[in-house]
């Protein structure tokens, strides 16, 4: 669901899609596989209850929020409401889950954003860009292969970084920059989803934002760093060459 109708709207309106949240459907009920996939900008997709493996799967500028049956009994934090490989491949767009999703999460994900409240085995597997946010829990071999974008987790247990797989990526503490950004994605998450957890964390930011683990890809630092001298340069070659012009 949602890839013929992203390519009709490719069809028609270019790879720019559409303005945001020009077409918004909501389901109710338990979604197969590949729901959203490929999805394009302007196309908001909401499922209440559960969606199945490859969601979001290329997704390409589309949003695609999951949240529990208004029904549900059970405390969603706790409980998978998400398949596997969650975001495989994503290029860009935005992905709320309220819930745990299953192993792979973004796995080979090279732009796009998401937020989960928890993910099995391998999470950001492969990823090559983009950001994650994950307000819980891991499985193991976390980050295996991952070569670029960044990953936020919230350790409240304390157990988070013996899961990782530390061939490729490093931890960092947070800057403002990005403790503004994950407050940003939970406030999100808590406007698309009505997350409890998410309400939590920032109803005690303060003493919550501590918690947060930066996973930073080694390769991915470096090559921002030199990006960053690159700018740097050119801004000096810009102001001589204006001093210059003047003289």
């Amino acid at each position: 669901m949602g890839t013929i109708l992203s390519s009709e709207v490719t069809r028609r309106y270019g790879a720019g899609g559409l303005p945001d949240g020009t077409i918004r459907i909501n389901f109710r009920g338990s979604a197969g596989q590949s729901i959203m996939a490929f999805g394009v900008p302007g196309v908001q997709v909401t499922v209440e209850g559960d969606v199945n493996d490859y969601c979001g799967k290329g997704l390409s500028g589309g949003r695609v929020i999951v949240k529990p049956d208004r029904t549900a009994p059970f405390q969603a934090e706790d409980n998978v409401i998400a398949g596997n490989v969650v975001a495989y491949g994503a290029t860009s767009g935005e992905i709320f889950i309220r819930g745990i999703c299953g192993e792979r999460f973004c796995v080979r994900n090279s732009g796009a954003e998401a937020v989960v409240e928890g993910t099995g085995d391998h999470g950001c597997e492969y990823m090559t860009g983009g950001r994650a946010v994950v307000l819980g829990e891991t499985g193991r071999n976390f980050a295996a292969g991952m070569s670029g974008g960044i990953a936020y987790v919230w350790d409240a247990t304390g157990t988070f970084k013996p899961k990782v797989n530390k061939e490729m990526v490093e931890f960092e503490e947070l800057d403002q920059s990005d403790l503004d950004y994950v407050k940003g994605q939970i406030e999100k998450h808590v406007a698309y989803t009505d997350s409890a957890r998410g309400k939590a964390i920032l109803a005690a930011w303060p003493s919550e934002q501590k918690r947060f683990v930066k996973v930073m890809p080694t390769d991915y630092k470096r090559a921002l760093a030199e990006l960053r001298k690159l700018a740097e340069q050119d801004q000096n070659d810009a102001k001589q060459q204006a001093v210059g012009s003047k003289a």
